[in-house]
């Protein structure tokens, strides 16, 4: 039977979402700092932008890299136990039926039914059901390195962008203050822009 409604959920938004909002950050904190700096050892306005664009690129790497990794190890980390969850499936089929009874009775189902369900779902699709409910793994919240990596670097980017942006346009005599002013207007925009798309 179709649904009669269709549902938006933030939590799928999670993966992505995080490993974006951490890389613009990122972005907006290292490069402002590096150009700053930069900046504060008398260097030209072209010099402070060939560095700050160095760092864009090494950061936005870096961060890919780290967060790939970090990730990778998460969803490598899901994999064995879903190994090993269907080992235990196919080695004590009644023993694992009974443990996921116990579950749904700990979340308030009364026994009878809990043992109808765990039955069902054993019949069905014993790995998914264990996944879900055992070890709290699901389609929504299933580790993606590629993903999140991608998110990072462009998040990133766009974040190291609006520090060299004001570099560019801010007048020499006034480059240490307009890039820290930017910079925590930009940290403020990016925190509020997190806020509604986790809620929308």
């Amino acid at each position: 039977m179709a649904r009669s409604h269709s549902e938006k959920h933030f939590s799928k938004r999670s993966g992505w979402l995080r490993a974006a909002v951490l890389g613009a950050n990122d972005g907006i904190v290292s490069t402002a700092s590096l150009v700053m700096g930069v900046a504060a050892s008398g260097a030209t306005q072209g010099n402070v932008l060939i560095a700050g664009v160095a760092g864009l690129v090494a950061g936005a790497m870096s961060m890919a890299a780290g967060e790939y990794v970090s990730v990778s190890s998460q969803a490598d980390t899901e994999k064995a136990d879903l190994h090993r969850e269907r080992l235990e499936i196919e080695a004590h089929p009644e023993f694992e039926r009974r443990e996921l009874a116990e579950i749904y009775v700990e979340r308030g189902l009364d026994a009878p039914l809990a043992d109808q369900v765990a039955e069902q779902l054993m019949r069905d699709d014993p790995l998914a059901a264990h996944a879900r409910d055992e070890l709290g793994l699901s389609e929504v919240h299933t580790a993606r390195p590629l993903q999140a990596a991608l998110a990072s670097a462009a998040a990133f980017a766009v974040g190291a962008a609006l520090p060299l942006l004001t570099t560019l346009l801010a007048p020499s005599a006034f480059i240490m203050i307009s890039i820290a002013g930017c910079s925590l207007v930009f940290l403020a925009l990016l925190g509020s822009l997190a806020a509604r798309a986790g809620g929308r």
